[in-house]
């Protein structure tokens, strides 16, 4: 496979084009950490959080809000980079071992779909505030918050940008 093959590879639509991976996954044994977010713009910070989510288990699934969902949660004027560009340059990450997008606001149904053995989410959120905790923690999963690199925010960075223009 060449290098792009393997990055398209790793992206999934929604979830049930993720199932035959997840399948093969858990035949082999393998531990599923689940982590989410808008990835718009990427940055240090994204890239620290998805390397400490990959520490808790053998393969990282990153749900990727979709244009949709993002427009949702951060208005009209974004996600400013478009889901598939996002999904590839997450999906090239080493650590990353698939991305799958979701429309909805939170990735909670997508979480009942996996059912992750880790669900990982920021130490900014208490654990009864991140999506799908409560189902993950009934499967005898664990939730794992994680403390973020301080000084990297996408908003932060977003007015940076416009500061200087």
């Amino acid at each position: 496979m060449t290098a792009s093959e393997i990055i398209q590879s790793k992206i999934c639509i929604n979830a049930q084009a993720f199932i035959p991976i997840l399948q093969q996954w858990r035949q082999a044994g393998n531990s599923v950490v689940f982590t989410n977010g808008c990835f718009d713009l990427v940055h240090r910070g994204h890239i620290d959080s998805l390397a400490k989510a990959s520490e808790h288990g053998d393969r990282l699934i990153v749900g990727l809000n979709s244009d949709i969902s993002v427009k949702l949660l951060k208005g009209e004027n974004r996600p400013i980079i478009d889901q598939l560009s996002r999904a590839v340059l997450l999906a090239s990450l080493l650590m990353v071992d698939a991305v799958v997008l979701f429309d909805e606001e939170t990735p909670y149904d997508l979480i009942a779909t996996i059912q992750p053995d880790v669900l990982v989410k920021g130490s900014e959120y208490k654990i009864e505030e991140i999506a799908g905790y409560d189902i993950v923690l009934a499967s005898g999963g664990r939730v794992e918050r994680i403390d973020l690199t301080e000084g990297f925010s996408t908003s932060d960075l977003i007015h940076k940008i416009k500061d200087k223009f």
